[in-house]
């Protein structure tokens, strides 16, 4: 996998073009009705497949009685062909999650977004230009902080985004320790004058969480979100590198180009509550739908929530809220929701912003994009005479 492609997916950016042989086993996937509403998103993952990526799963929530569509494979060993119950790594995700409990603790009183880090991780965030006096928690949360991203830290692309991912792939990681790699490197701007994508602001947030709560960040989420919405497919693994059969996870590695290696098993420590989470489409069409809906925050928070800033041109036609994105689809139709990936592993779950209509997909390889050509053929389907 060249370095590029893991620190874009961790960022949840789709637009992936990397060498990579199209893969043999042709498309499977469930029959549909003549005249299905879901016939171009169908397409779409099939062409997915089509252009390499192993497998696809996607799930469909809407007033229609919903949809479940397949296409290739999850084990290319096997041939096993994907399910809908598939489990997968979410990667960035996870950060819809996190942003939700800090928008609930400040709906309590717990937590003032617009205070510095430094209030809440006094002399943490400190060093190389770094000054956490100067950064608030909602610059953490939309990520005009200027914080460095620690996926672009020389150290950590060698030993963890490179071939060298090999050996070092059950490698434990603290937080503390990751943050610390950033901040060995100057900031990307002067805080709120810009914005990039870091994925250091969500471990500043896992941490905040915890400060505050006197819990695991996880354990957090687990109790506010995933417990009472039934997200019985989700969990945040810490430092347990497997991923529940039977989908397997797929990389290449621009040290070895033409060669695809199973990277399913991983210690995913290193990503916490930046990208962290296993789950499945089911659990992520249901937060959303949830979240969207109105049932996870009260109306002052869901609005700060979908406040968007520009992202500059660093996510095509995309803004970003607080842990959300509002994507606008190629038919100008505008979704929210988040992207997440990971090694070997590309999700997107995006829908309506009043949540009735949410898709979720996951390919189960990272070295093609298309996703988001997904995402437009469920919300853009053509025209019918």
């Amino acid at each position: 996998m060249s370095t590029r492609l893991v620190r874009t997916a961790l960022v949840g950016l789709t637009a992936i073009a990397a060498a990579g042989s199209v893969l043999s086993a042709a498309p499977a996937h469930a029959a549909e009705p003549a005249g299905s509403r879901h016939t171009a998103t169908q397409a779409a993952m099939d062409a997915a497949v089509a252009a390499g990526v192993p497998g696809v799963v996607a799930e469909v929530r809407d007033g229609h009685g919903g949809w479940k569509g397949t296409s290739g494979v999850a084990d290319l060993t096997t041939k096993q062909p994907r399910g809908n119950g598939d489990r997968f790594r979410a990667g960035s995700v996870t950060k819809t999650l996190v942003a939700t409990v800090l928008l609930q603790l400040q709906a309590e009183g717990r937590i003032d977004l617009d205070a510095t880090v430094d209030h809440y991780l006094p002399g943490l965030v400190q060093g190389n230009g770094h000054d956490g006096t100067r950064i608030t928690v909602r610059q953490l949360m939309n990520h005009t902080s200027g914080i460095f991203n620690f996926t672009e830290d020389a150290t950590f692309v060698q030993q963890v985004l490179g071939i060298d991912f090999l050996r070092t792939r059950y490698d434990d990681w603290t937080p503390q320790q990751v943050i610390a790699l950033a901040l060995q490197n100057p900031p990307q701007f002067e805080p709120g004058t810009s914005w990039k994508y870091s994925n250091t602001n969500y471990l500043l947030l896992g941490l905040i969480i915890e400060k505050l709560t006197g819990r695991p960040y996880a354990q957090e989420i687990e109790r506010r979100i995933t417990g009472p919405l039934g997200m019985q497919a989700t969990y945040f693994p810490g430092t347990d590198p497997h991923v529940p059969a039977p989908t397997r996870h797929y990389s290449t590695f621009t040290e070895d180009p033409g060669k695809i290696y199973d990277v399913t098993e991983l210690n995913p420590s290193w990503a916490w509550a930046a990208g962290e989470m296993v789950t499945n489409a089911a659990d992520l069409n249901r937060l959303y739908a949830a979240l969207l809906g109105g049932r996870l925050l009260r109306p002052a928070q869901l609005e700060q929530m979908t406040t968007t800033v520009d992202t500059l041109g660093n996510l095509a036609r995309q803004r970003y809220g607080l842990g959300l994105i509002e994507y606008e689809t190629t038919c100008g139709v505008k979704v929210w929701g988040h992207s997440g990936g990971i090694h070997g592993s590309s999700t997107q779950s995006f829908g309506t912003k009043d949540g009735r209509h949410m898709i979720t997909l996951n390919f189960n390889g990272d070295w093609v994009g298309g996703g988001k050509t997904v995402v437009s053929a469920e919300f853009c389907p053509p025209a019918t005479s």
